[in-house]
């Protein structure tokens, strides 16, 4: 496809045009993968399960092939999904005059991915939530299954692309106010790049512990830039390298600190990944130069395990 801005396409978002895009083509792939044969369309009939109504019972089906089967409707669903955000100016990281299908920062990635995960749960008719948070909430939906809630969701991610972002980030409060607001066992997906000045992650698993309390399945997809945030892959001439979020200066050459800064990054990468280990999260680090496969197989597995 050509190169196109995540703007308005003839009054319809190209958010979801890429969206539908990307599934498309994770689809196309998926007789090669583990995940031939799952069906990623939504049912238009389910079996009758004796003693309930037959009210919705489809007698015209019935009379084809001698079996009792229900219509579906849009408020019934077999999953609730929540996604969660990190609006935060670190996640507008790198800055860039415009995003398109194959050029994004953090926050493009992040919307994009869940764009596409919504395209998913809606073919699923499964019920999806979103937040999206800075310092504070931004944003609050609980899940729902409609096309109206999709689409108000979607001209949710459009503002998250379009408005930016010069706030920190207060992960772990909010995370404990998302918590309270999910009542129904849910599988919950958290988008961060996981940089917060005052980094405590003792309050970071407090509070991912807290989601876990009412038997959510979490999974917190750490979005970095790996040529940028874990390479250190800047030119080697002197360069005053600026805290997006504090404000906070130094003057470098890359160079000289390259090695040493990929090894801190790393120990933190797998310091997290323990941490999670040993709380039963599902920890997955996602560089945004490496497609969105890997989102939407973690979807495929941990729905097969959630139901």
């Amino acid at each position: 496809m050509k190169k196109a801005d995540l703007n308005l396409v003839d009054g319809v978002p190209n958010i979801e045009l890429l969206a539908k895009q990307v599934v498309e083509g994770f689809i196309t792939g998926m007789h090669k993968s583990p995940f031939h044969g799952f069906s990623v369309e939504f049912a238009e009939h389910r079996l009758y399960n004796k003693g309930e109504s037959t009210r919705h019972i489809d007698w015209k089906l019935f009379a084809k092939t001698e079996k009792l089967f229900v219509k579906r409707y849009e408020e019934e669903t077999n999953l609730r999904s929540h996604i969660i955000i990190d609006n935060s100016a670190s996640m507008h990281f790198p800055e860039m005059d415009s995003i398109n299908a194959d050029s994004y920062n953090k926050i493009g990635f992040s919307v994009l991915a869940t764009a596409a995960l919504m395209e998913i749960l809606k073919r699923q008719r499964d019920a999806f939530g979103l937040s999206l948070y800075a310092k504070e909430s931004e944003y609050f939906a609980p899940a729902k299954g409609n096309e109206k809630h999709r689409r108000m969701l979607l001209n949710q991610l459009e503002q998250a692309l379009q408005k930016g972002s010069n706030s920190t980030t207060d992960t772990y409060k909010v995370l404990h106010e998302v918590a309270e607001k999910i009542h129904r066992r849910s599988l919950i997906f958290l988008f961060t790049d996981m940089f917060q000045a005052d980094k405590n992650e003792e309050d970071l698993f407090a509070a991912l512990r807290h989601l876990k309390y009412n038997k959510h399945e979490v999974v917190l997809f750490h979005t970095y830039d790996g040529k940028l945030e874990l390479g250190f892959d800047f030119d080697d001439l002197p360069r005053k390298y600026v805290d997006v979020e504090t404000g906070e200066q130094i003057n470098l050459f890359a160079g000289n600190v390259k090695e040493a800064y990929r090894s801190k990054v790393e120990e933190y990468f797998k310091s997290l990944k323990y941490k999670c280990m040993q709380y039963n999260i599902d920890y997955v680090p996602v560089d945004i130069h490496d497609g969105f496969n890997q989102i939407l197989t973690t979807y495929m597995v941990r729905r097969s395990k959630f139901l």
